[in-house]
Order: structure tokens, then C-alpha cells, then sequence
């Protein structure tokens, strides 16, 4: 060749140049071959080919073999990103299909502005307050003048105020039904739609504004006659916890809220805890709810979660903290909900007419006819929820229902001295009382059981307290002790419970046109509970657990023994065969979890082959005992038969449901594994190793999770608990899980090897996608030659990094990292393009080289051309020099680069809130990132001018190397349940990597 090319390492580190001092180089030339040229650097005389042959041997079997590592790890690690898909697949698409109803308004609806004092509306501009209405009730508001009943909605992350409309269209629509005696004023807040479950920045202010609202609100009522001094809160998703941060204010008063609903709310935890800001808000709000418990007895809380179709918001985070103190909180799942029966997703909780229904229903039902206003009572308003959203005996709301009652009336007395019992009502004229005595039934009894078709909320079962011989002179209503199922109301009594009854009276009234059927049945506990033991984890579906049911009752209750872990799940099928053919109602399903209200309901024709999902929002308390069961309301000659098997997919589903939150940490470590392997590698070879297969050789579980688990161990002494907290060391993240019941001693192993999967392939797509940008550019564009510099830091490069350090004190941490981001991704692409340049010459050289060694012994040479050729065989050998040192830059800088872009993944939720807030302020004020973003920026900018040569060379390389594996300990220790603190222990490590390049 006619010049030597230039160093590939060399290159990495030029600085950006004017146009005019580059100068283009040209497309490679392949070198002219002359017939007769000798081979570089020899005579022409005989040759031993053996030795050579024997070399080549070995080294073909050593490269079949490097070849069979990689295909092996892909195909494994391709496995282990597979499963992680099935379980996302899972928590994703394989859910219950939408069976709420859709809410609609009858007329159009408006939204009132409401008129802000000067001084709110100038410290919060970007928050608004509105009035919700429709029609000639809007106009009417208009002027203000308002008499109904406060209730404030406030919607969640990203969500929008006008979500209030199926609240307020519904409760229109029921205050029309009762001629305006009483209705309700819907308030909603505007709050930007704000990205406040991913930044936590502004929830305190948000909380702020909602204490001014409130106080806004009332003020419009104080001429009023029935002037109200409380609100009532609806609050969507984070808007819940803002509700229940209200009371941490200091000039907060507590009467200012009597009630309050929450919608899918992450009361527990954080979804994704990524940064300081909303893990400090969680933990000053639960922490103010378990401390101050005496102070909440007047604020009754129902949440209400949203089951296995809400993805975004599990319903185990949505369930209140258990308070001991007081028991004036509730917590429900949607599937769980009387005449809802339906699993939600995360918005249409917001307007599924089934919730909103019965919470129009309990709205109404807890008005104070007195005061006009939301009873102060908080048992009354415990009663009211309870009989909606858990419990509902098919009867209209009562306070006090009476104790006694006279059964009057021209109906004819029928006893019923058989133990089991069925009667069809179709157009009876006459009603009817049927009397069951009890003295018969005591000692071959221990329970009776009925059940009743007919829908509607009247009375219809008693307990005889008096009687004569032919029938009941007074009794007590029965009827508040049924439940309501989907197809029938069903009521279950312990006879040793009613000592004072002599009989159980059925009242037929009266039909014309209505069909119904009433069942009855006396029968043994013991007799109709059968144990089913659920299979192992590890059976992996292959083994079953079986029972069969030849019914001749009407209920069956299956004890599902061993069941009472978050990471179990089985699935259930059910087959029913009958001996006739006649037309039977059908079989109602229950799942019932005794420790919470999360019982899901299937209704399924009779003959028919059911499968039922059986899985948990929360496990078992400790103290709790109790098991969960499947309840089979069932056809009495009717054969049921039940078979139980595990269900791996859904078990990945339940460890991605409970811990996907915490999968980028086991990612960043396994690449942070990786990181520190290349630098031993560097130490030790000289040469920096590939990601795949040093990914393969480093990233252990054995390295990092035992010494976890000891410590977690240990904390269970107190001595060692105090010495920890001594250090002032905060608690380890696992520790907390367990104490939560979502933590089992293999998910974090299984989670580790998820992250390893996840890091294998996403490496590889990183440089997939680098070969893409390079191709892409040398197609496009010819590589440059740029002038050889070897300073790390220019007083150009200074002047960028005070420029960057800038923008991120001035603007947004995330926004400066996002640019140093893209500007390392450019120089990696420029390293690539100019590696590949640099390869495809040398190739031409080497191939050039191969030729004339052919003909070396065939043809004569002359002194001066052996000379040239050893000339050309020194410079070549330095060229490929060069280009290996190259190559090993490459190697650590995509790995850093891999690295960077999961930190500057975490730190994007603060970046888009920002943008989308640009407008109110230029300044993201607190700023999550802000100081970290800083030292990255400066860090980032010497490490991506720099090469492995300084590295190699440097006294710090020993300790750089180590470092990476105590900070990916100390990462899966505390940055599991807080992923902002990964980019800092990154930090520190790049910052040794800077080091090295200096010192």
C-alpha cells in the first residue's frame, strides 16, 4: 500500500473536526498481485508443511468448539427470554374477557370552570378545578347556587378530569328517580394529566391543590340550609393516594373528608419505585395511616382493586394497610363485587356501569335524612359499604331492619317434614308459607341450606320464634342473612346458631307471569366438604389431584389444601354430567379466599366442562389458618368432577405480575457482571473479551444471591439487626418483600436468570443493531481520516461538558444524560464504521499476501523486491496492531454503552414529564436526577474518547475490575423495591473505569 493506514484505537479518540481539515479517504483498493513476487519475509527454499498442518488442526477444532459455546448460550438464554414472555403474555392477553357494561349519558355533558382564588390559581397554573353536568341541570349550576352533596374526583396518572362523567351521568339519573330529595354536586380536578406514577415530584403538589379545592368547594355551599362541612373523594389510581396524603398536611383537619373511594389505587407500593421523591411520599402517607389510626376512625376508605385484567396496577398493591386500631377500612377486588362479579381493567374501572352502580347505590343509601348530607355515623357507613360492595342480600338497604316480624296474610300453611326440598312457582294465585321444623332435624343435622330463584328484594325466609300447631305467630326475618349470587340468592344457617327457632318458614307470594324455583336441604358439614390438595410447584402440570362429586345435595364446598402462596396457580376444571336431559339451572362456581374479598364467581350451563383460573392477590396472613375453597352451587342429580393441576404459565405469569418491577435490576447486574469480567479479562490477557460469551463465563447467581440470603437471615436476630442499623445501613429490599408476603426463596434465582436471558439477547440486539448504523453508514458515506490526538479532556470537551452540566441544572437532569447518551452512541458508531473500513483493507492485504506466497517458490526475486515486502509485512503487522487494539475498545465501550442505555431507560419517565410540562416551567423542579446526571455527564465524556491501551496500563485496574461485583450485590440488596438507586451504584463504577484511563 502506498501509506500506513491510521490507527483504528487512535481514531476513537479524535476530536470533531471542521469539514475542511478531513480528508476523505478512498474506497479500499485491493493490491496488484504480480506473478513472480515472493512471499513477505522469505527465501524460496523447501518447506515443512506438516507442522503448519497440525496447527491448523488444532485450531479448527478449538474454533468448532468457541462455535458450539455461543449457539449452546443462545439457545439456553433464548429459552430463558422465552419464558419471560410466556409470563408476560400472561399478566398481558390471558385474562377474563370485559364483561362490564359501558356507562352512557343521556344528555351531553358539561364541565364548569370553577373560579380559583388569585393566589391558588397563580401557585398552581397548571391545575383547574371543575363542576360536572348535563343538560338543564348544568344550566342550572351555572350561576352556583348549589344544594346537593360534594363529591370530588380525582383522577390518577396521566388520567383526565371529564373521567368523573360516569359518576356524575349515574347519580344524575338516580336523583331523578327519587324527584331531587336528594342528589350530588360532582367536582373533578384537572391535574394535567401528569405522569405522576412514574415522577413523584409533584404529588405533594397535587396534594396541596386538592386541601384548596376542598376548601374552594365548601365555600360555595356556606349560605346553603343544609350547608355541608365535609367532602366525599373518588379518587382513580394515584388520585387515591393523594386523597389519603391529604391528612399528612400539617394544617389539614381531618373532618374536612368523611369518605373516601379509591379506584384501582397502588396504596401498598409503587408501581415502578423510580425515584426518591415517590418511594419518600409512599412512605410518609402509610407510615402517617399506621401511626395515627386512632385519628382516621372518622374517615371511612374503600378501595376497590381491579383483578387480573388490571395489569398496571396489581390488586395485592391496591389493598389497604391492616390495621389493628381501627375498622373503618375496606378493601374489595371488582370480581369480588355483588352484582358486578367482573374483573376490571386499569381505566375501565372508571366507567364499568356495574362499579359505578353500586357506588351511586351506597352513595344514596348513606345520606343522612336529617342533615341531607353523608351520614357522620362511621358504623352506618361500614354497613352501607359492606352490603354493596361484599355482601348484598338481595334486599334494599336498611339501618335498623326489624328485629320481629308477624307473618299476616291469607295464605295457606304447608309443613315440610322432608329433609330435602324443592318447589316451582309459576302463576300461583295463592300464597303460600312453608314451615320446616327444626326439633326433627337437630341431631341428624348440622346445617340447612336454601336457595331461591327469584331475584327480587323482598323477604322471603324467616325463623319462627313463636308458633301454634298450624302456624308462625311471630319470627324473625331470615332474609338478611341470604347472599346474592348471579343466578339465585342462597341462604346458609348453622342450626346451633338458632336454638330460639322451632321453624324455618319459605313465603310464596302471590304470581302472575313469573317463574321461579325454591330449594331447600338439611345436611352435615362434614358430608359436603371434601379436601383437595393442590399439587406441587414442580409437578409442572403433569400430575393432577382428583375428586369426584355424586350430588345429590345442593352445595359442595372443596377444601384446596396447601393453597395459600402468591406464586401458586392451577388450573381448575370442572365437568358436570347428569343422568336426565331436562332443563336444569345452571351451576354457580365460586372461588372464595377467606383472609380477602377477592372471590371470583363463574356461572356455567349443567352439562357443561369448565375451567377456572386459581391464583392470589395477597397471601395468607400468618396467623391465618383458614383455607381457601371452591364452593359448587350445583344440580342436585348432577355428578361433578374436579380436577386440579398446576399451571406453569400461569406461575411465570404470577412472578412477572408480582416482580416485574424489579427485572432491570437482575438486568443491569448481570451486565454490570459482565462489565467487571472484561476488565479481568483486560487485566489478565490483554484482550477485552465479547459480551455474549463473557456474559456466559460471569454472570453467576452463585456470585451474588448467597450473600443476600445470609444477610436476610441474620437480620432475623436481633443482634445482628442492631448492629445494621448501627451502620445506619438501610434494610434490605428483600427482607421488606417477605415481610409483605411477595417474596419465596427461588424468585429471586429464577428472577437473576429471567435477567441474564434478558442481557444475553439484548446485547446482542445492541450490536446487531451497531452493525446495521455502520453499514448503513459506510453505504452512505466514505469514512474519514481525522488527525491524531491523544488528550482525553480538550478545552473543547470542557467547554461541552459545562455546556451539558448546564442544561441539566438549568432544564432537566434526564434531558442532559439523554444527550451525552446519544452523542456516546454516535462516537461507537463512528468507532464501528472505522474498525470495519480498517478490516476490509487489511483483508485485501492479507489476501494479496496469500497469492504471491503461492508463487514465491515458482519465480526469481531480486534483492530490493524482498525488501519492500518486509517493509510491507512490518507495516501490516502494525496495522493489525492497531486494529485489535481497536477492536478491544470497541468490545468495552459497547458494554458501557449497553450499560448506559437501561440508566438512561430509568431515568426516562422524568424526561417525558418534563416535555409534556414544558410549557408551565423550564426547570424540572425537584429534579430526580439532577446530580447524578452531572457526574455521568462528565464521566461519559472521557470514557468515550477513551481506549483499553491507558486502561490496560493503569495502576487502578485491579481494583476497577473488582468493584462491579460487591455493587451488583448491594444493587439486587437495595435497589429491588427502589430502582432509582441503580444508576448510582453504575456510577461509581465508571467513575473508577475514568480514573483508570487517567491515573
Amino acid at each position: 500500500m502506498a501509506a500506513a493506514l491510521p490507527a483504528a484505537a487512535r481514531l476513537w479518540r479524535q476530536p470533531a473536526r471542521p469539514a475542511s481539515r478531513a480528508v476523505a479517504l478512498p474506497a479500499p483498493p485491493r493490491r496488484a498481485c504480480v506473478r513472480g513476487e515472493p512471499a513477505e519475509g522469505g527465501g524460496g527454499g523447501r518447506h515443512d508443511t506438516r507442522a503448519p498442518l497440525r496447527t491448523s488442526a488444532r485450531r479448527g477444532a478449538m474454533g468448532r468448539a468457541g462455535r458450539r459455546l455461543p449457539a449452546l448460550a443462545a439457545v439456553f438464554y433464548g429459552a430463558l427470554a422465552a419464558l419471560v414472555l410466556l409470563g408476560v403474555r400472561d399478566v398481558l392477553f390471558l385474562y377474563e374477557e370485559n364483561r362490564c357494561s359501558m356507562t352512557y349519558m343521556y344528555e351531553y355533558p358539561e364541565y364548569l370552570k370553577i373560579k380559583l382564588p388569585k393566589k391558588t390559581a397563580r401557585r398552581y397554573p397548571a391545575y383547574e378545578l371543575y363542576l360536572y353536568g348535563e343538560g338543564n341541570y348544568a344550566e342550572e349550576n351555572k350561576n352556583l347556587l348549589l344544594t346537593g352533596i360534594p363529591v370530588l374526583f380525582l383522577p390518577g396518572n396521566a388520567g383526565s378530569y371529564k373521567q368523573v362523567r360516569s359518576l356524575g351521568s349515574i347519580a344524575l339519573r338516580k336523583a331523578e328517580d327519587v324527584d331531587f330529595k336528594y342528589h350530588f354536586n360532582f367536582f373533578s380536578v384537572n391535574f394535567n394529566e401528569e405522569l405522576v406514577a412514574l415522577y413523584g415530584g409533584s404529588l405533594q403538589q397535587q396534594t396541596k391543590f386538592v386541601h384548596e379545592c376542598i376548601k374552594v368547594i365548601l365555600k360555595l355551599y356556606r349560605d346553603q340550609e343544609f350547608a355541608p362541612t365535609s367532602v366525599a373523594i373518588v379518587g382513580h389510581s394515584m388520585g387515591g393516594l393523594v386523597a389519603r396524603a391529604l391528612l399528612t398536611l400539617k394544617n389539614f383537619k381531618p373532618e374536612l373528608i368523611n369518605l373516601l373511594i379509591t379506584q384501582a389505587t397502588p396504596h401498598v407500593a409503587p408501581v415502578m419505585p423510580l425515584d426518591k421523591y415517590l418511594t419518600d411520599f409512599y412512605t410518609a402517607v402509610n407510615n402517617h395511616w399506621i401511626l395515627k389510626a386512632q385519628d382516621l376512625r372518622n374517615l371511612t376508605t374503600l378501595s376497590v382493586a381491579g383483578g387480573f385484567r388490571d395489569y398496571q396496577v396489581r390488586s395485592g398493591l391496591a389493598f389497604l394497610p391492616r390495621l389493628s386500631q381501627h375498622d373503618s377500612a375496606l378493601s374489595v377486588v371488582s370480581s369480588a363485587v355483588p352484582r358486578a362479579w367482573a374483573s376490571t381493567d386499569h381505566l375501565s374501572i372508571v366507567w364499568c356501569k356495574e362499579l359505578i352502580l353500586a357506588t351511586i347505590r351506597a352513595f344514596f343509601d348513606l345520606i343522612d335524612e336529617n342533615t341531607r348530607q353523608i351520614t357522620e355515623d362511621p358504623k352506618k357507613r361500614m354497613s352501607v359499604l359492606h352490603h354493596h360492595f361484599v355482601r348484598h342480600p338481595a334486599k334494599t338497604f336498611e339501618e335498623n331492619p326489624e328485629a320481629f316480624t308477624e307473618l299476616t296474610g291469607a295464605f295457606m300453611w304447608i309443613p315440610v317434614k322432608a329433609s330435602k326440598w324443592t318447589y316451582s312457582v309459576y302463576n300461583d294465585s295463592d300464597g303460600k308459607y312453608f314451615t320446616f321444623p327444626l326439633a326433627s332435624h337437630r341431631k341428624s343435622y348440622s346445617h340447612v341450606y336454601c336457595e331461591n330463584s327469584m331475584l327480587d328484594t323482598s323477604s322471603w325466609i324467616y325463623g319462627c320464634m313463636n308458633s301454634n300447631s298450624s302456624m308462625c305467630l311471630e319470627a324473625t326475618d331470615l332474609s338478611w342473612r341470604a347472599e346474592l349470587l348471579p343466578t339465585t340468592k342462597v341462604v346458609i344457617l348453622k342450626l346451633q346458631d338458632y336454638t330460639s327457632l322451632s321453624h324455618i318458614v319459605i313465603q310464596v307470594p302471590p304470581t302472575v307471569g313469573n317463574k321461579y324455583t325454591l330449594d331447600c336441604e338439611f345436611f352435615r358439614e362434614d358430608s359436603r366438604t371434601v379436601q383437595l390438595p393442590v399439587t406441587h410447584l414442580f409437578s409442572f402440570g403433569l400430575s393432577s389431584s382428583k375428586i369426584l362429586l355424586n350430588s345429590t345435595g345442593l352445595l359442595y364446598n372443596v377444601q384446596l389444601q396447601h393453597f395459600n402462596r402468591i406464586y401458586q396457580a392451577f388450573k381448575i376444571y370442572i365437568e358436570s354430567h347428569c343422568q336426565s336431559l331436562k332443563e336444569r339451572k345452571p351451576s354457580v362456581y365460586r372461588l372464595h379466599v377467606p383472609w380477602s374479598h377477592e372471590d371470583s364467581i363463574i356461572v356455567a350451563k349443567v352439562p357443561s366442562f369448565t375451567e377456572i383460573s386459581a391464583k392470589l392477590h395477597i397471601a395468607q396472613p400468618q396467623n391465618d389458618s383458614r383455607v381457601p375453597e371452591l364452593n359448587i352451587y350445583s344440580s342436585s342429580d348432577c355428578q361433578y368432577e374436579v380436577i386440579l393441576k398446576t399451571s406453569v404459565l400461569q406461575v411465570l405469569g404470577q412472578i412477572i405480575r408480582f416482580h416485574a418491577g424489579a427485572l432491570p435490576v437482575y438486568v443491569v447486574s448481570n451486565i454490570f457482571l459482565t462489565y467487571g469480567g472484561q476488565l479481568s479479562t483486560l487485566m489478565s490477557t490483554g484482550q477485552c473479551s465479547d459480551f455474549p460469551l463473557e456474559l456466559v463465563r460471569t454472570a453467576k447467581p452463585y456470585k451474588v444471591e448467597p450473600l443476600i440470603s445470609i444477610v436476610v437471615f441474620l437480620q432475623g436476630f436481633n443482634w445482628f439487626r442492631e448492629i445494621w442499623e448501627s451502620l445506619s445501613l438501610p434494610e434490605v429490599d428483600a427482607a421488606v418483600l417477605s415481610s409483605q408476603d411477595a417474596w419465596f426463596p427461588l424468585v429471586s434465582l429464577i428472577l437473576f436468570v429471567f435477567g441474564t436471558g434478558i442481557a444475553y439477547w439484548s446485547g446482542v440486539f445492541f450490536s446487531t443493531s451497531l452493525r446495521l448504523f455502520s453499514s448503513l453508514w459506510l453505504t452512505l458515506i466514505r469514512p474519514t481520516v481525522l488527525q491524531k490526538d491523544n488528550k482525553l479532556i480538550t478545552p473543547r470537551r470542557l467547554c461541552g461538558v459545562l455546556s451539558l452540566a448546564l442544561v441539566s441544572w438549568t432544564t432537566c437532569g434526564a434531558f442532559a444524560v439523554f444527550i451525552i447518551y446519544l452523542q456516546y452512541l454516535f462516537k461507537v458508531i463512528k468507532l464501528h464504521v472505522n474498525v470495519r473500513a480498517e478490516q476490509n483493507m487489511l483483508n485485501g492485504d492479507s489476501d494479496c499476501s496469500k497469492e504471491t506466497s503461492q508463487n514465491s517458490s515458482i519465480y526469481t526475486v531480486k534483492n530490493q523486491s524482498s525488501t519492500d515486502s518486509t517493509l510491507k509485512a512490518t507495516q501490516s503487522l502494525s496495522n493489525s496492531t492497531t486494529i485489535a487494539e481497536a477492536v478491544n475498545s470497541l468490545k468495552m465501550h459497547v458494554t458501557i454503552l449497553n450499560l448506559f442505555t437501561w440508566i438512561v431507560l430509568l431515568n426516562l419517565p422524568s424526561l417525558i414529564y418534563w416535555l409534556k410540562n414544558l410549557r408551565y416551567s423550564v426547570r424540572l423542579d425537584p429534579d430526580p436526577c439532577r446530580s447524578t446526571a452531572i457526574i455521568l455527564v462528565c464521566i461519559l465524556e472521557i470514557l468515550m474518547n477513551s481506549s483499553t491501551s491507558e486502561v490496560k496500563s493503569s495502576k487502578l485496574l485491579k481494583i476497577a475490575a473488582k468493584v462491579p461485583l460487591p455493587l451488583s450485590v448491594a444493587m439486587l440488596a437495595f435497589g429491588r423495591m427502589h430502582l432509582y438507586k441503580v444508576p448510582h451504584f453504575v456510577t461509581l463504577s465508571l467513575l473508577l473505569h475514568v480514573l483508570c484511563c487517567i491515573v
